[in-house]
């Protein structure tokens, strides 16, 4: 009698009135990721616009994420930066017939080969590779090789289709034959043609320079040096479409 009434605790309340704080705290904080995760894509984004443009002038001379990596992991490689003009014609002839014969024709991606590859994904077929050189060189200068390579697919387009339109196709062929693994940290057409023949890449001859093209795709297994039946056969092909390769090759002249 006369004491204070307790006060009545409503739990049912409670639970939902922190039930509401802890979804709108859960919000916040995804609207605070969502923004930093869109932070952080720009300034992945701004890096290869900016380094585009710093890459412009032949004396600047680019490495590629591979070669970083084997910084980073203390492998160290070989790598001798050689201007275009002091390149035999046929190697840079013989590398557009064999890994993008559009080369000089395509805007840095060739839609042709892209619509083919979607045809193929559409009709339950194996797909072939349709990446040009222009989307080759903004892979190993800017991207990732593996794993997520569709991901690295969707950025890598957009990328090289910039890239094609600051670059003049001379300089986009300069800078893959330089940054182009060719061998277990050989890098760069001088230093294979030095590493594999023995000889500076101004010197290659036109088989030289077939057998090193059709390395590319895979160089730590295929060697040029010590080419098989298959290679040997690839390189045969190649040779004879870099002889006539005319019209094909106009865009490096």
């Amino acid at each position: 009698m006369g004491g204070l009434a307790e006060p009545i605790v409503d739990h049912e309340t409670e639970k939902l009135d922190m039930a509401t704080r802890s979804r709108g705290l859960n919000r916040r904080g995804l609207r605070r990721w969502v923004r930093r995760g869109l932070v952080v894509a720009a300034v992945l984004a701004l890096i290869p616009t900016v380094l585009t443009f710093l890459y412009l002038p032949s004396f600047v001379h680019p490495v590629s994420t591979l070669m970083l990596k084997d910084l980073a992991t203390f492998s160290g490689y070989d790598r001798r930066w050689v201007s275009i003009d002091d390149v035999a014609p046929v190697l840079a002839h013989s590398v557009i017939m064999s890994e993008d014969g559009q080369f000089c024709f395509h805007r840095g991606v060739d839609l042709g080969e892209l619509r083919g590859v979607v045809d193929d994904a559409l009709a339950g077929e194996a797909t072939r590779g349709a990446s040009t050189i222009t989307m080759q060189t903004v892979k190993n200068l800017f991207l990732w090789s593996r794993p997520l390579g569709s991901v690295r697919k969707v950025v890598e387009l957009p990328l090289a289709v910039y890239f094609d339109a600051v670059m003049s196709k001379r300089r986009i062929m300069e800078i893959y034959l330089n940054i182009a693994e060719w061998g277990p940290g050989i890098y760069g057409i001088e230093a294979a043609a030095q590493h594999h023949f023995g000889i500076p890449a101004k010197q290659l001859s036109r088989r030289q320079a077939a057998l090193l093209a059709v390395t590319l795709p895979n160089p730590i297994a295929r060697n040029p040096a010590k080419p098989g039946p298959g290679l040997r056969r690839l390189a045969n092909l190649i040779e004879r479409r870099a002889g006539r390769s005319g019209a094909y090759v106009g865009c490096l002249e």
